[in-house]
């Protein structure tokens, strides 16, 4: 049996003093040079891809693996790619693991429940088949789609593995859904809230809950409330960065401890040489290193 999410997080952000999850969403047509040169020599398009893949998320492991927690690989970066890219996804939450980094698979599943429970299976457990039992890829969590109710969430929360509910995410259409007001007169986002509370054990006396939440930390203002309505869930927080999201103002998620949020940041590590000058892996790692150093200020 596996030990409890939130307990696994909580003692990794402890020990590398880190609440930074290094996103990975490749564009196997915009790679590091280094990266690039594996996508030569035999193979189809695809193998090839999945080979340069592979070293890009390698080499952005290797360079910033010190100052994370956890790594976030978006899942469609990997599957476009076909049956090599889910080899390369394979490959890089074993780097991961390796260099003691936690694994998020960013996938929004949700599904009926009979689905949703393939798809913990595929993400985070096993499925007993008359070969044999299958190993899934291995997460330690991932994140869900919520929009199904609840029965289409339970199989995935009782994986046992970690999950990061959709609640209020960092995408500007996301008000055209999240915010709409519902007949009590609360929006959208906050009865996803409530439910990510009673799905992680409302009662329950534990610090944090294995139940969280995707904060864009575009919006910023949502947190206050957020916490207030879900006092035990880890924040999940994309959009720092790229998509204009501050670490710096994302204090209210903190307030439980330090494990509580979780800033997640992709393109402005991957792509920091492009403001920064010099080698990719030193502006990534450094980028990596600012973050981290924002974050546990934050979260004292």
């Amino acid at each position: 049996m596996r030990a409890p999410f939130a307990e696994v997080l909580s003692a990794a952000v402890a020990r590398r003093e880190s609440q930074v999850v290094l996103g990975l969403d490749p564009d196997p047509a915009v790679l590091w040079p280094q990266a690039a040169e594996a996508a030569a020599g035999s193979g189809s398009p695809a193998e090839r891809a999945g080979r340069a893949v592979l070293e890009q998320c390698r080499l952005l492991i290797e360079a910033t693996a010190e100052a994370c927690v956890a790594i976030k690989p978006q899942l469609a970066c990997f599957e476009r790619l076909g049956a090599p890219g889910w080899s390369a996804l394979a490959a890089v939450v074993e780097l991961a693991h390796a260099a003691g980094l936690l694994v998020i698979a960013d996938g929004k599943r949700g599904d009926f429940p009979l689905t949703a429970q393939a798809y913990a299976q595929a993400l985070a457990g096993s499925t007993a088949t008359v070969a044999g039992e299958v190993a899934g890829l291995g997460a330690d969590a991932f994140t869900a789609n919520p929009l199904l109710g609840r029965d289409a969430l339970e199989p995935l929360v009782a994986s046992g593995a970690g999950v990061f509910v959709l609640v209020r995410t960092s995408n500007p259409g996301a008000a055209d859904l999240q915010d709409l007001l519902l007949a009590d007169g609360t929006p959208l986002w906050e009865r996803l809230a409530r439910l990510v509370n009673e799905l992680g054990g409302s009662g329950s006396t534990q610090p944090l809950s294995d139940v969280g939440a995707v904060l864009g930390a575009t919006r910023p203002e949502y947190l206050q409330r957020a916490r207030e309505l879900m006092p035990r869930a880890i924040f999940l927080l994309p959009g720092v960065g790229a998509q204009g999201g501050r670490a710096e103002d994302l204090g209210a998620a903190f307030a439980p401890g330090r494990a509580a949020g979780l800033v997640t940041a992709s393109r402005s590590i991957a792509n920091a040489h492009e403001q920064a000058g010099g080698d990719p892996a030193a502006a990534a790692a450094a980028e990596a290193k600012r973050l981290r150093e924002v974050a546990w200020a934050l979260g004292a």
